[in-house]
């Protein structure tokens, strides 16, 4: 049931897609040929680009297909599906230049082409924005689910059936347990009742047909049950998933790679690993930073008068720090605080009501204004707009050796601002915590996670209460 429902969700998929591609070609002809808005020209006529325009959308299509844009989407994020969609239209633009080429078609404006690609990118991202969260509203209300089972009701059952209950948005409801050691009932504890053993799979996938996937979280040393268990539900048709019981050392995200004809999970693979990224985030980092400084340029003058009048010593206050690959580099923020003596060593968190502060610094430092010059570190290389907090040295040979996974931090550039930062972690607050978050984003990070981070920055500059 499960694969006929995912075939019809594709086959709508094309068709909307297709309507959207046609929708953004007539879109296009009206901007280009009749607005006005590129001067009045005189075009051949528009059914010679409609014949373009359904070649393009069977091009789009094929393309889609081989390259997974109509893969399952429940368990993806949106930003899977953006990148996608960009892939697959680069892919069908050059494409289509290429049938156009054999076809030797000179008439058709390239203009238009380039805002007819353009459009499409668009109003496809943006369609299927809306299909995303009206489904994720739907899937909390209750509809639109599927259903699982959990064979396995240890603790590693258990804890992905309580991760589950942090995402409803995703649709999917557990109908029960299998297990050959606990037994109990529905109402007995906060969890679905166990149905029965791990033989009695066959007779539970025939009792409750509404079962789409199983989800196979079994202790290590039971995984020798693998085989029949999985042998069971592909005769049933049901989707087959397996937990595995060493979790805790995987990333978020794992990679999965093939060597000598056996499959790995790459344990510490980052997306920023890949140059293509790297060189789309730092073009991001040029592009806003410049932005950035442009336009708050009267108020960096405004805040540098204002620390230079409220209190004697530098403007800039510049502080050693630690960031990409474990370098050391010189942070430069406005100076919120009263001139430190030179032989004097900074080595104490700031806290709320830090009697070092000045009552200028408390005001800039509560609306981050005195990270505005940071944007000057990102323009020479040393950070990023949105990354893990870089640290000071004595902190960073502190922390190395009592929070696990600390030093992973400086796999990436550092960041004005950071996942840590927008979840409200700044200040005196848990490091753990903080690196628990930079990891999350380092592992998942995308171009829209950056994007929706520096949205969340601007709005916490005036909200965040613990920004001392």
């Amino acid at each position: 049931m499960l694969r006929k429902n995912q075939q019809f969700l594709t086959q709508v998929y094309m068709v909307a897609d297709l309507a959207v591609i046609q929708a953004s070609f007539l879109l296009a002809w009206w901007l280009r040929f009749e607005s006005g808005l590129f001067g009045f020209v005189y075009p051949i006529p528009i059914k010679y680009y409609l014949v373009w325009s359904l070649v393009y959308g069977a091009i789009a299509l094929l393309t889609g297909l081989i390259s997974g844009l109509y893969s399952p989407k429940r368990r993806k994020r949106f930003a899977d599906d953006f990148i996608r969609v960009v892939q697959t239209h680069i892919i069908g633009f050059f494409l289509l230049l290429g049938a156009m080429y054999f076809a030797k078609e000179i008439n058709i404006s390239r203009s238009y082409l380039f805002l007819y690609m353009a459009l499409s990118v668009i109003l496809l991202v943006l369609y299927r924005y809306g299909v995303k969260q009206i489904l994720r509203t739907l899937r909390r209300k209750g509809y639109n689910k599927q259903f699982m089972l959990i064979i396995g009701a240890g603790a590693l059952g258990r804890r992905f059936h309580l991760n589950m209950q942090h995402y409803p948005e995703l649709g999917y409801e557990v109908v029960g347990f299998l297990d050959d050691e606990l037994n109990w009932k529905k109402g007995e504890t906060e969890y679905p009742e166990v149905l029965g053993k791990l033989s009695d799979l066959r007779a539970t996938l025939d009792r409750f047909r509404i079962i789409d996937e199983v989800i196979l979280a079994l202790p290590y040393g039971e995984s020798d049950k693998y085989p029949k268990l999985m042998a069971i539900c592909e005769q049933a048709g049901v989707h087959t998933m397996i937990v595995p019981d060493y979790y805790d050392f995987l990333p978020t995200r794992p990679v999965f790679d093939n060597f000598a004809g056996m499959p790995l999970i790459n344990v510490r693979e980052v997306p920023l690993d890949l140059a293509a990224n790297r060189f789309f985030k730092r073009l991001f980092d040029i592009v806003f930073a410049t932005f950035a400084l442009i336009v708050t340029s009267p108020i960096l003058l405004a805040v540098a008068i204002g620390v230079k009048m409220t209190s004697p010593g530098p403007i800039i206050f510049k502080q050693e720090r630690v960031g990409f690959n474990r370098r050391h580099f010189q942070m430069y923020k406005f100076r919120s605080m009263r001139a430190q003596v030179a032989e004097d060593e900074d080595t104490g968190w700031t806290t709320e009501n830090d009697p070092r502060r000045t009552k200028f610094g408390t005001f800039i430092r509560r609306t981050s204004l005195d990270e505005l010059p940071q944007f000057f570190n990102v323009l020479l290389g040393q950070m990023s707009v949105v990354g893990p907090r870089p640290e000071r040295p004595h902190y960073v040979e502190l922390f190395r050796d009592q929070v696990p996974n600390y030093m992973l931090k400086h796999h990436v550039l550092p960041g004005i601002t950071g996942y840590a930062q927008c979840a409200g972690l700044r200040g005196d607050t848990s490091i753990e915590k903080r690196i628990e978050y930079d990891l999350f984003y380092i592992e998942n990070w995308t171009f829209l996670f950056d994007v929706r981070l520096v949205f969340i920055t601007i709005y916490k500059m005036f909200t965040d209460k613990n920004a001392y």
